[in-house]
């Protein structure tokens, strides 16, 4: 965009407070969060006399979804470099939003912070600003309550490790010595279980060799805590048991069979849940190529339900995707946490990154996670090249069921309907949200 449009002294700075102003600042809102969700556990109320109270109970985008119509308004006003109208359409966005608000009030506030950067070329430096103020205020602890809750309350990332864990012990079933490739950031609460199983197994325990491949930067700090736990209860499962950590952030491109350890005589899985859409969209190709040089038994893959990819030149595309997709995973947020949830805040707030990460920073210019998702369809395309689709079979499906019965109504498990789909659906009211599947050379 021509940053000619704005004259920073007397237009778009006139109309916001400083927290807008400076892409050091922008964070603020983020370290504000931080604060006020330690301060009785109580999120604040709006700071403008026309906000609602987010204990309406109103689902997001009900009512009139007045921040839809104006976060769209204000997106495309961007693309056409209409500052007079973006000028106002933020300066109503920014009086209206509150990240303490109701549903509208909150994807107003986080949809904002992308477009005002987007509008003033800002994006790169405050996403890396955001993920710094996020990796210093991250711990092991804060981690493994929010993950611990979010399963709790919602199937979200549990549906993918029940489906993946079924494809990989079935795949793995007799074979003594195995060696599981796990390329995702879900800090390891998939494998307790997959341990379990392999310690009831009715022939030799076999021995188990982890490789988690990290590819988020927030992630690292917290890894060695995990390989200690993760140790201490495979020996307490009489499970032989190594664990590795591999740090490639966002370049899996790099990996080799000899650096991930993979001997001949291993019976090889290779795990990825949310990892693919952080690699380059030029480079996944070359990756899925790389797991087929690995000779596994199988692939399971697990990604959320969104396409981010295919209009990545098209802003406004993008943005209507990006604004449905957090439509719903608010909304879902909403009615599966309590109003004062610490940890939907959380989960909010790393919402607000991948935002602008998706719609502010552009392709070019790297330095940042990638987020590009694609649809399980575009996924099946991609991964056809080198592996054929393995079907989940019933004893999984009947296991990934009875996990979503322990939910709020609203959940289902939806079967692929063609030759052309491959892998599972979880669906929110009907909506598909989660795609899991399994592969074979």
């Amino acid at each position: 965009m021509d940053i000619t449009l704005f004259s920073p002294k007397d237009t778009l700075t006139h109309f916001f407070p400083s927290h807008l102003q400076s892409n050091d600042q922008v964070a603020a809102i983020d370290m504000q969060s931080n604060s006020s969700s330690n301060n009785n556990n109580q999120p604040q109320t709006s700071h403008t006399s026309t906000s609602r109270s987010s204990d309406s109970g109103e689902a997001c985008g009900g009512g009139n979804k007045w921040a839809s119509k104006l976060l769209s308004e204000c997106a495309r006003a961007i693309s056409e470099k209409d500052s007079s109208k973006i000028h106002h359409l933020l300066w109503m966005l920014n009086e209206l939003a509150s990240p303490y608000g109701d549903c509208d009030q909150k994807l107003a506030s986080y949809f904002l912070q992308a477009l005002f950067c987007k509008a003033t070329e800002s994006g790169q430096r405050c996403f890396k600003t955001l993920t710094t103020v996020a990796e210093k205020s991250h711990s092991f602890d804060s981690a493994r309550k929010l993950i611990l809750k979010f399963q709790e309350v919602s199937p979200w990332t549990t549906f993918g490790h029940v489906a993946s864990n079924g494809a990989i012990l079935e795949a793995l079933d007799g074979e003594s010595k195995l060696h599981i490739i796990d390329i995702s950031d879900t800090l390891c609460t998939q494998w307790p279980t997959l341990l379990e199983a392999l310690a009831t197994r009715n022939d030799e325990t076999p021995r188990l060799k982890l490789t988690v491949v990290v590819t988020a930067s927030i992630v690292r700090s917290v890894m060695k805590e995990i390989g200690q736990r993760m140790e201490k209860f495979a020996r307490l499962m009489g499970v032989p048991f190594e664990f590795k950590v591999i740090s490639v952030l966002n370049h899996v491109g790099e990996l080799t069979k000899e650096g991930l350890g993979v001997q001949e005589d291993e019976a090889v899985a290779i795990n990825c849940i949310g990892a693919l859409r952080r690699v380059e969209v030029d480079e996944r190709s070359s990756v899925i190529q790389l797991f087929r040089s690995l000779n596994p038994r199988v692939v399971t893959i697990v990604e959320e339900e969104a396409d981010f990819t295919s209009s990545r030149y098209d802003f406004v595309k993008c943005f209507e995707e990006c604004l449905r997709y957090y439509t719903l995973y608010f909304e879902m947020l909403e009615e599966s946490f309590l109003p004062t949830s610490n940890e939907r805040l959380m989960l909010e707030r790393e919402c607000s990154r991948n935002i602008v990460r998706v719609l502010a920073c552009d392709e070019e210019t790297g330095g940042g996670e990638c987020e590009r998702r694609e649809r399980g369809v575009q996924w099946s395309e991609r991964l056809r090249e080198a592996f054929s689709p393995v079907g989940f079979s019933d004893d999984v499906v009947d296991d990934v069921k009875a996990l979503l019965k322990r939910y709020k109504a609203g959940w289902a498990l939806v079967l692929p309907q063609g030759d052309h789909e491959s892998g599972v659906y979880l669906t929110w009211k009907e909506e598909p949200v989660v795609w899991a599947s399994a592969w074979k050379p």
